[in-house]
């Protein structure tokens, strides 16, 4: 992984002896006399070494919390990009540098807890893709990926902990896809696989995808929306106008093409789904970064932080709500109803207590101990409490990919701080 130390050359115990003299060992010395030493005495003594400490290393499935691995709490920096064209100058302005040293030591607003959330979604996410294969049922992969999430981030109520539910969407269906109790999926040689994961510090969400496959029918696929999301990322920055970026986005995506069976395929973004800014516990802002060029003149600001993601498609290039839900969220600012359901009432103190307004899923409330709670959640939706999001799906026969990655726009440098080596 991008973020791990090398390894520090460790001289063998024959090189160290080699290296320095013998240590004398002072308070056993008798003091100096006439006499002629005895046979033996007037050697020096050997200290007794003590045993080397041995390097902390992650375990295997990851379940050490980073605080062992990070004891001053500075954690690995992401990839750092320049800002392009007018906006050159903020890489040397003192002002800025000033401004960004304020902003990073400010525990409302230091970088540090985006970087610890994105070091443990780098690890975890190097677990997954190393593990993750054809057999596995949905349910197994998700738990899995979410037990390190918890494990590592240290999870303590809304301090930090999983950000979203993990999106496990296949073939057709392009997000917000993750088992509910019961589903017995199971994960085939020939699908097409998005792994969306969430972890959060102190409400900084860091937001990365990937798609993985297990054999080469669609790597152009995965190459289009991959490069795709790369150009959106190098694009973006400061006063950047969203309508624009997109724009740039659909012409990498769209010089792609598939060949399955014989037919080839254009890869074509998917016009209805987006990249998104990212708020204090709040995992969509406001601000979309579609991917086909639009008139949105809304600008990127200094200081916000984005998920810049990318989806393509064999198909139709455009998705539709399908499936049974399991993702939900409650609502930023929820009007003010009055809820006749004394178990939604219930419900509601659950999600607030146990959720905020971080997205959650059905399999995390059976997890808390809640039971028959569909008619309450129901009845939040309908009062327009709590918000659904139901599978995003294109149509069917097709394939859909996504990578993702989160940026923060410093006020000198774009850093990407959920970039691995692996993406």
């Amino acid at each position: 992984m991008a973020a791990d130390d090398p390894e520090l050359f460790q001289p063998t115990e024959e090189q160290e002896d080699n290296a320095q003299p013998d240590e004398v060992d002072e308070g056993d010395d008798e003091p100096m006399t006439g006499d002629v030493p005895a046979a033996g005495e007037g050697k020096k003594k050997k200290k007794k070494k003590k045993p080397k400490k041995k390097k902390l290393e992650q375990s295997d499935p990851p379940r050490l919390g980073l605080s062992k691995f990070f004891s001053d709490g500075i954690y690995p920096e992401g990839e750092i990009q320049p800002y392009k064209d007018d906006n050159t100058w903020r890489m040397t302005s003192e002002e800025k540098r000033y401004n960004e040293k304020m902003a990073n030591e400010d525990p409302e607003t230091t970088y540090q807890s985006i970087r610890r959330a994105a070091e443990v979604h780098r690890q975890v996410r190097q677990h997954a893709r190393k593990t993750i294969r054809p057999g596995m049922t949905m349910t197994e992969i998700v738990e899995n990926i979410e037990a390190g999430t918890r494990a590592l981030v240290e999870e303590n109520g809304l301090e930090c902990g999983v950000g979203f539910p993990t999106g496990v969407s296949l073939n057709h269906c392009a997000a917000h896809y993750t088992p509910n109790a019961g589903d017995t999926t199971v994960l085939q040689q020939g699908d097409v696989l998005k792994v969306d994961i969430g972890v959060h510090v102190k409400g900084r969400i860091a937001d990365s995808a990937f798609t993985l496959t297990f054999d080469h029918t669609y790597d152009k696929l995965l190459d289009a929306v991959k490069a795709a999301t790369d150009t959106g990322i190098r694009e973006a920055g400061i006063d950047v106008r969203l309508g624009e970026l997109a724009g740039y986005i659909q012409e990498t995506m769209e010089s792609y093409e598939v060949e399955v069976g014989g037919k080839v395929y254009p890869v074509k973004p998917i016009e209805n789904l987006s990249g998104h800014n990212i708020n204090l516990y709040q995992i969509h802002g406001g601000k979309s970064v579609l991917l086909v060029k639009n008139d949105d003149q809304t600008k990127m600001e200094e200081g916000e932080y984005f998920a810049i993601e990318t989806f393509g498609s064999t198909g139709r290039g455009r998705i539709v709500e399908a499936g049974e839900c399991s993702h939900y969220a409650r609502v930023f600012d929820p009007p003010h109803v009055p809820l006749r359901l004394t178990s939604a009432k219930s419900l509601l103190k659950t999600i607030n207590k146990n959720f905020g307004t971080l997205p959650w899923c059905r399999r995390y409330l059976d997890r808390i101990g809640e039971s028959k709670y569909l008619l309450a959640l129901n009845h939040l939706v309908a009062q327009g409490i709590v918000q659904d999001y139901p599978p995003l799906c294109d149509q069917r026969g097709s394939m859909t990919a996504q990578f993702e990655h989160t940026i923060l726009l410093r006020p000198t440098c774009k850093e990407v701080v959920t970039r691995g080596e692996d993406y």
